[in-house]
């Protein structure tokens, strides 16, 4: 079927009008829907009610010429330019000139008029003219596309450039919404930007799946699910439709890249956007040097406003900004690695400051203490009696473990700091383990410090890493010892439960002001009552650690005087995907 044309002659002789119109409507290649005016006036009324896609235009006319015509029409009337052709019967060049001069595109001598040259002018024309329409149009379009991609990337904070492309892409394609959904490694994702804030936290899909996948689920369970709304992408003009249409693979189509990628269940939110018609383009990044991209997520724009049959430029310039977009959001996410790993840095510095400012303090008295009680064996071991020395070697071998703990504690630190330590869970008998280490202490502890321990429910089929359960054993009971100078009870409590196990360590001693408790499990904060009992503010941060690489979480409640309760709470069965090889 061929496209129909308007075209509008303007013509004092109706013979010739006639002659024209004859030889038009005889053209087997186009089609016209043919209008006639036979001076300027009426000329210029048609052309105000509407609009004509080529104009036959005879230079004399009874009330103007047909160059003051074509003036006034350009001047007055036509907001684009619709393509002119001059009729004279004259063969005068210098009105050719002029003519063209003011934008006519063909000038025809009427006595050398024939039906062909008509019919191939007036085709001439049309081509041409839209060639300049479409070649307008894509200059716009890459205006308003660059103009957009300027604003997009005028800012490296993530948040303001998905905020500042909702607005520019609603704006360019003159929509009712436009929103940036991102994906989510281990969850379905959000909607991270919304031209239209009241949208902004609704969720976007109720699973993104593999085309495998999309088989495996049943109906049921996708009945249960909350959003349960449909995102349809098929060539344009593309709209939303009630019933799901298959994922076929479709060149032509906005999102190709979302099938081959994978994406089979891509939903969308009819019920609540109320959407009549959507169009959505994929937000690939680069993906180091790899030939497949990583799919960041979705640029989709909406309308419900009246019905909107999206065009393939608008599925083109929404590609296009998103392929702009990708390009600042990879720019922001790298200039967001580069400072996170700056302030990585720079705590790293702060925190080898401390160690050194902690070493250095730390490690001063019990090596005075090491070097006077040797100094003191050595050169008056004759005068001092056997219980003396045994006293001084006790004091070198206490200072000496400290010492010793305290590299330990230092090292072990800043392997949580770098990176964290391999958990290595196995099946452990909790009373024994905890039996041996309580004796331990007990040995250590001295005769004003009562250990007591207690045990109830099933400590049975608990998985835990040796070491580590070790480290947050001593660096919790030695502070309970520590922290009591007076002495007094120190009371261990183990609860078997059926899906995890709690113990909590319970003192008599100074305890810990209100507000200290808050950053106490931060490495180097202390009490600010512990006065000369030494210490580097480690041991709870150590304790937390490691319980933390057991999937569990530890608790603190003190008063001052009354002394301090920690109570850690671990699972039986280590977070999935932590067993090591040598455990199952």
């Amino acid at each position: 079927m061929l496209d129909t044309w308007t075209l509008l002659i303007i013509d004092d002789c109706a013979a010739d009008r006639k002659i024209y119109r004859r030889y038009l409507l005889k053209d087997p290649h186009q089609s016209y829907q043919i209008l006639e005016a036979d001076c300027a006036e009426e000329a210029l009324a048609l052309c105000q009610k509407m609009r004509f896609d080529v104009i036959l235009l005879d230079f004399c006319l009874p009330d103007m010429s047909g160059l003051e015509l074509f003036d006034q029409m350009q001047q007055e009337i036509f907001e684009t330019s619709v393509p002119v052709i001059m009729l004279t019967g004259r063969g005068d060049e210098e009105i050719a000139v002029q003519a063209m001069k003011r934008g006519a595109l063909d000038y025809l001598v009427k006595q050398n008029l024939t039906q062909d040259v008509l019919q191939l002018t007036v085709r001439n024309a049309i081509k041409q003219s839209c060639l300049q329409a479409q070649l307008s149009k894509t200059q716009e379009r890459q205006r308003l596309i660059a103009t957009t991609a300027l604003r997009i990337r005028q800012s490296l904070n993530l948040e303001q450039i998905l905020n500042t492309a909702v607005a520019e892409v609603q704006q360019l394609l003159k929509c009712d919404r436009v929103i940036v959904y991102q994906f989510a490694p281990d969850t379905d994702g959000k909607i991270v930007a919304s031209s239209v804030e009241s949208y902004r936290t609704v969720a976007l899909c109720d699973r993104v799946g593999t085309r495998e996948e999309a088989g495996e689920q049943g109906a049921g369970s996708r009945e249960q699910r909350k959003e349960r709304v449909k995102l349809i992408t098929h060539s344009p003009p593309c709209t939303l439709h009630p019933a799901p249409l298959p994922f076929l693979p479709n060149t032509q189509s906005p999102i190709p890249y979302i099938y081959e990628l994978g994406l089979c269940n891509c939903v969308g939110l009819k019920e609540q956007f109320n959407t009549k018609a959507n169009l959505v383009v994929p937000i690939n990044l680069s993906n180091n040097g790899n030939p497949t991209p990583k799919l960041w997520g979705l640029l989709i724009a909406h309308h419900n406003s009246g019905e909107r049959q999206w065009q393939t430029d608008d599925a083109q310039m929404l590609n296009e900004v998103s392929v702009q977009l990708a390009i600042a959001i990879q720019q922001a996410e790298l200039l967001a690695q580069t400072q996170a790993a700056l302030a990585k840095e720079k705590q790293l510095n702060t925190f080898k400051s401390q160690i050194i400012a902690t070493v250095s303090h730390e490690y001063r008295t019990p090596l005075t203490s090491i070097l006077a009680a040797a100094s003191t064996l050595v050169k008056h071991s004759q005068q001092l009696d056997e219980s003396k020395q045994q006293r001084f070697l006790g004091i070198i071998e206490q200072k000496a473990r400290y010492m010793s703990k305290l590299v330990d504690n230092m090292l072990l630190v800043n392997q949580f700091e770098l990176e964290k330590p391999k958990f290595k869970p196995i099946l452990l008998d909790l009373l024994q383990f905890f039996s041996e280490l309580i004796e331990q202490e007990r040995e250590t502890a001295g005769d004003r410090h009562k250990l007591i321990f207690q045990i109830s429910g099933n400590n049975q089929g608990f998985w835990g890493d040796r070491g580590l359960l070790q480290q947050i054993f001593i660096n919790l009971i030695s502070n309970a010892i520590k922290y009591s100078p007076d002495g007094g009870t120190v009371e261990f409590h183990l609860i078997g439960k059926e899906s995890q196990v709690i113990f909590s360590i319970k003192d008599q001693g100074i305890g810990i002001p209100m507000a200290d408790q808050e950053n106490l499990f931060q490495s180097f904060s202390r009490g600010s009552n512990v006065d000369t009992i030494p210490g580097t503010g480690l041991g709870l941060a150590i304790a937390k650690a490691c319980v933390e690489l057991h999937g569990g979480y530890i608790t603190l409640s003190s008063e001052v005087g009354q002394g301090t309760k920690v109570t850690v709470s671990l699972p039986k069965i280590c977070p999935i995907g932590q067993l090591s090889p040598s455990s199952t």
